[in-house]
């Protein structure tokens, strides 16, 4: 039997989840959550590192005995060590606002569409190119992104894990290593890029437990845990803070029709291409329920959802990834404003906001994964919904009603799943993601959410694209 513990930072909470396997069963656990809110240093949005770092090391010291840990977290957000391996500063944060502008500074150099088909990355201002473009380098030696800096914390190993590595747009899926070419355009020296390592590989110890380099993107965690037994039918919704919906494919897509069409390559757990799109996702229904309570109307998510069904369908939409709803603060302002430039209906009330995001959402999802069919070529039967989102039925069932095809909601827990999974393929007790997909299916419950208005939906599809070319 091997014992493991999966962290799972997202960029809202942290939580560790300890796992037991005994060659036909997996039982597994939540022992310790908490919450991951960023903090400010010299002007510079960040991530409290070393809170973070006490909290996996308080698990660790609570949860005793385990064969071997992981961690997974979000992409593209990095630390840098300085030539005596000390941490420089606070990780910056993606949500940071000096990195705006500055793919157009590296366009100088390079063309968006060589720059794409050079990395696969969909092209967006939070990747860690543009990030490095806006840094001070001057004393960095090593770039580590986040679940290799918790690595490192622990036992010194400096490498980066290549699902995580992917996201950076300085990948090259080619070559199956660094993309220096395009990293020199962010004034990035090779030596500052590590080492890779391959996923479900051990990367050294801390207090006798096996550290092992899991996929460390939590996206690539949850696909790997996605309970399909046809990649080839199957897309995959990891609905989290960020929506990330996609299918697996055997090779990257660079055409220009993708990168217009604002498409990303990111390396999955086993090897394959995860080819999707990023859209922005709860994070919009997180941020304006704590705007809410900033005004004194405090509403659990539960109490949201019951206002928004209440509402009348269809009265407004907003693009979930226009850029004025990245940034915190102030989202029913922002969307009152964005259906009156957009000449819509203005919401109302509280519910009429919620539900113009339960909707934006599920027609993005339907617009994005037209998009994906049309690029590859395949006609998808059935989605399956990880992570968080899960929770939400009333989402599910819009989803399914906007694409017009099955969901299967489910294992909320994907990500941590996952996570476990490819700690157990490392140790050896699973031979690779496919027998773990089939223990997966064996012993997690699924909700399956069939369409049951799509032509409502379909009506309605219009309107979001009127809503969405306008703006």
């Amino acid at each position: 039997m091997s014992t493991v513990l999966a962290f799972d930072f997202g960029a809202s909470t942290g939580r560790a989840i300890k796992a037991s396997y005994d060659g036909k069963s997996l039982e597994y656990s939540e022992v310790h959550r908490f919450e991951n809110i960023p903090v400010t240093e010299s002007g510079r949005l960040c991530w409290d590192f070393p809170y973070l770092l006490g909290e996996a090391k308080k698990t660790i010291e609570m949860c005793g005995r385990v064969d071997s840990l992981a961690f997974d977290t979000w992409g593209v957000d990095y630390g840098l060590l300085d030539e005596n391996d000390r941490l420089l500063g606070l990780p910056g944060n993606y949500r940071d606002s000096r990195t705006n502008g500055m793919p157009e500074k590296i366009f100088k150099k390079i063309s968006p569409y060589d720059l794409y088909r050079a990395t696969g990355n969909q092209i967006m201002p939070i990747n860690t190119l543009f990030r490095l473009a806006a840094e001070d380098k001057k004393n960095a030696k090593t770039l580590l992104f986040m679940p290799d800096l918790f690595i490192w914390a622990l036992c010194g190993e400096k490498t980066a894990e290549k699902t995580i590595a992917s996201t950076s747009q300085m990948y090259n899926f080619a070559s199956g290593g660094w993309n220096y070419d395009v990293a020199s355009l962010a004034g990035v020296d090779a030596s500052l890029l590590p080492a890779l390592a391959d996923t479900a590989t051990a990367a050294g110890e801390y207090e006798g437990i096996r550290l092992i380099k899991v996929a460390g993107h939590d996206t690539q965690c949850a696909v790997a845990a996605m309970p399909a037994d046809s990649e080839k039918t199957s897309a995959f919704l990891s609905c989290g803070t960020w929506s990330l919906i996609g299918c697996e494919c055997d090779k990257a897509v660079l055409t220009k029709k993708s990168m217009d069409d604002e498409l990303s390559n990111e390396l999955g757990a086993d090897g394959r291409i995860n080819y999707l799109k990023n859209i922005s996702g709860l994070w919009l229904i997180q941020e304006i329920r704590r705007n809410f309570t900033a005004a004194g109307r405090s509403y659990s998510y539960n109490d949201m959802e019951t206002l928004a069904r209440a509402q009348k369908p269809f009265l407004c939409f907003i693009d979930p990834d226009a850029p004025e709803f990245a940034s915190a603060g102030s989202m029913p302002e922002k969307i009152c404003a964005y259906c009156k430039n957009t000449n819509q209906p203005v919401p109302e009330s509280d519910g009429a906001l919620v539900r113009c995001i339960y909707e934006s959402l599920a027609m993005k999802y339907k617009y994005a994964l037209d998009m994906i069919s049309e690029n590859t070529g395949r006609k998808f039967e059935v989605l399956h919904l990880l992570g968080g989102g899960v929770k939400d039925g009333f989402l599910c069932q819009m989803t399914a009603d906007s694409l017009g095809i099955p969901v299967i909601a489910g294992p909320a827990e994907a990500t941590a799943i996952g996570n476990i999974m490819l700690q157990l393929i490392a140790l050896g007790d699973i031979k690779n993601i496919d027998e773990g997909r089939s223990i997966i299916r064996a012993r997690e419950s699924v909700k399956q959410y069939l369409p049951e208005d799509t032509a409502s939906f379909e009506k309605a599809y219009e309107k979001f694209l009127l809503a969405l070319n306008k703006n």
